[in-house]
Order: structure tokens, then sequence, then C-alpha cells
């Protein structure tokens, strides 16, 4: 359920030391000591919420954690490696990408820039390109932002189809994404198709018929764009209750644009996650504070279409679980840069850095029903970002600074 593609992620950290022989074990384990700060995410291991831990050490033996603690108490392992005072953090765990795509929206950012509104309309400028690359293109392109996306400390990844809109495309798009990720999306309810613009409703029933069927066995979840200018609340009713029927689980976009009915079909039909809630009616915050739909947050989107922030606080003070992703798409947020989200949300969105990591890492696993990723604890699955900086404040403190030096993913350094 991770990225497996391998990736060449930073410059070497620490003083790393082996046992004779140890390389060419089957299973080996490692600690890494001298931890300045550990993340844990698990507040009965630490202090606070993040469950910190100061000087601290871990284990890894195979591809789970199998000790936490300070360094003082850590057990022999078959190797070491001295984190010389680095922090540690969970590998991120981004939740919300759109990565199958070709071709290029640089003119339409341009313009925004200049001062045209986004809209939902530049979704089919990706679509055409998307039809006309190969597999190959395809899989050459996500296999980039993946690696990308690795070096930034981010181990678990979501994406989507969405920029096919046939049953052929659409399937070609998750097919390729499956063999790198299992968090797959079924989203060909990302708009209308162009050629059914004179008839919404025969889309909907291509969507959930032939198109789902040729979908389903690549896809875990299935999501909609419920949104003024895409598929209003009967549609997307119909699209997430058709998904769910054939065992996918629904996420949704919502109330990106707009107040909108999406936040709320998201918790009636018990969606994973509904995605942006930059627009929110007290009932809204309401709802998925009350019931078990993530809110996750893009503030790549609203940075890369200068729109109104989402009001994390207001949700966090709700009780609502927030988890933050980055939306990296060609269009409205093109970044894959985790650490960045959390600069923004911290300094844009009324967060404060624990919390922004916190959503940034246990949030998305939230988002996605994971409990072996987003913490670094006994039987999770070792996934790790060393940080050239001695506390994970620094995300926010040092914005825009490549502070991810190591990562570990399923205990393998990557």
């Amino acid at each position: 359920m991770t990225p497996n593609t391998p990736t060449g992620a930073g410059a070497p950290a620490g003083r790393s030391t082996a046992t004779p022989g140890s390389a060419h074990s089957a299973r080996t384990t490692t600690a890494i000591t001298h931890i300045s700060t550990l993340v844990t995410n698990d507040p009965s291991l630490g202090e606070g919420p993040l469950g910190l831990i100061q000087d601290a050490a871990l284990v890894i033996d195979g591809d789970r954690i199998a000790w936490v603690g300070v360094t003082s108490k850590a057990p022999a392992t078959d190797s070491h490696l001295d984190a010389a005072g680095q922090a540690v953090i969970p590998g991120f765990v981004d939740s919300h990408s759109h990565l199958v795509f070709a071709g290029d929206r640089t003119a339409e950012f341009s313009a925004r820039m200049s001062g045209r509104p986004y809209t939902a309309g530049g979704i089919r400028t990706t679509v055409a390109a998307t039809r006309a690359a190969s597999d190959e293109q395809l899989e050459a392109n996500l296999l980039r932002y993946l690696r990308e996306a690795a070096r930034q400390g981010t181990t678990t990844l979501e994406t989507k189809s969405g920029y096919g809109l046939t049953p052929h495309d659409e399937a070609r798009a998750l097919r390729v994404a499956a063999a790198h990720t299992e968090e797959t999306t079924f989203l060909g309810a990302h708009i209308v198709a162009p050629e059914f613009a004179d008839d919404p409703a025969g889309y909907v029933d291509l969507v959930t018929g032939p198109m789902l069927d040729a979908c389903a066995p690549y896809a875990r979840w299935v999501d909609v764009f419920c949104e003024k200018g895409a598929f209003d609340r009967d549609q997307a009713h119909a699209i997430l209750s058709a998904g769910k029927a054939r065992g996918l689980t629904p996420r949704v976009h919502a109330n990106q644009l707009t107040y909108g009915p999406g936040v709320q079909l998201a918790v009636e039909l018990d969606a994973a996650s509904a995605d942006h809630c930059t627009h929110l009616t007290d009932a809204d915050v309401d709802a998925l504070a009350s019931g078990d739909t993530v809110a996750t947050l893009l503030p790549g989107a609203e940075f890369s279409t200068r729109a109104k922030w989402p009001d994390a606080r207001r949700l966090l003070d709700a009780g609502a679980t927030v988890a933050l992703s980055t939306d990296c798409n060609p269009g409205s947020s093109f970044t894959s840069s985790m650490p960045f989200c959390v600069a923004l949300a911290v300094r844009d969105m009324g967060m404060t850095p624990d919390e922004a990591v916190w959503a940034a890492t246990a949030g998305g696993a939230r988002a996605l029903r994971r409990d072996d990723v987003g913490y670094l604890r006994p039987g999770s699955r070792a996934d790790l970002a060393l940080l050239d900086a001695p506390s994970p404040v620094h995300l926010a403190y040092r914005p825009g600074v490549p502070l991810v030096t190591a990562v570990w993913r399923g205990g393998q350094r990557v």
C-alpha cells in the first residue's frame, strides 16, 4: 500500500556501522540512535500528541519497527546508524494526488497568476493529453513524481485516475498506478467527459456501468468531484453508491470552490475522507466532527489558485480529524512536497507545527483507514524520514529548505 519504486532519496546521514556478515542475512535488525527528537505519533510512548521521545533510538526488524525508546536503553542489533542529533518522523502519508497524466498546464497557471479565476474546466486540457499518451509515457511520468515525493519524505501515496474519462483510459491509468501503489482511486467522475457535454446523465450511466466494471479490479477507492461545474449531489450519490456496491470505499472532492453538498454526502456514505473542505457551514463542521470521515486539507491548491484557505483551526477545535495532502496534479496544485504543505498549514491555516506534522503523517493514515503507517511504534511499518534538524518544528520554521536527508520504506533505505 506504499509506493514501491526505487528512488535515490537525499544524502548519507549519520555514521553507520554493521556487524560482519549482517549485510548477507535474509533479515537483519538495525538501530538508529541519538535521534534528537523522535515522533512516534503515539502518546503512550512519549510526550504530547506526537509521542515525542528525546535522545531517542528505534530498532527496525525486517519491514517493521521492533522497538522505540531512549538511546541508553537501545538493544543490540545487527547494524547501527548514529543519527547524530537529527530528528526522525514517520514517513509522510500523502492521501490525495493525481499523478497519472500527460501534458502541461503552464499557460493556465500563468493566466491564473495574471488574474483569471480557477474553474474545473482546465481538466479537459489534461484529459486530451492523457488520452494521447502511451502507457509507457504515463508510467514514466508517474515514476518521476513518485521519486520526487519520496525524496521529500513521502512513503505512502494515494493516487487517482480521472484524466482518461473513457473505460479504456481510466482502467489503464489505474493499472499503471496499481503497479506502484496499492492506494489507487477510481475518479471517472472528475468532470463530465467532453463528448458527453450535452448528456451528463449518459456519462453517469457510463461511469456507474462499463467504466466501473473496467476499473474496479485496479482500485481500492471511488471518488467524485462533487462541485458546481462537475457533479451534483444526486449524481455523486449514484456514482459513490455504485462504487460501494463493487467493494470500493468512497472519498469525495468536497466543498472546494463553493459551499455545497459534498461534505454532508461524504459523511452520509461513511466516506474515508472529504477532501478540500474550503467552504464549510457550521453543519458541515459538526458532521465531520461527529463522524469518521477525515477532513483532508490541500493547501497546495489554495496556494496555486490564490483561493481562500481552509480553516483548519475551526475543524480542529470542533473535534474533526484533519489530514494534510498535496493534491499533486498538473492544474491546481503542482507540488509533491508534503513539507511545503506542512509549512502552508502552519502559516495560513491556523495549525500548530505539531498539529500539521500529525496531520501529514497519522492524519493521512486515518484518511486511508490505515494504522500500520503514519506512526513509529512497535509493529508499525518501518517507514520514516531523517531530518537535518533537531526538531520536526523546522519543517514549518524553515520552509522550502530540503530537510529530509534519508528515507526508509518498509525497513529499506531508499
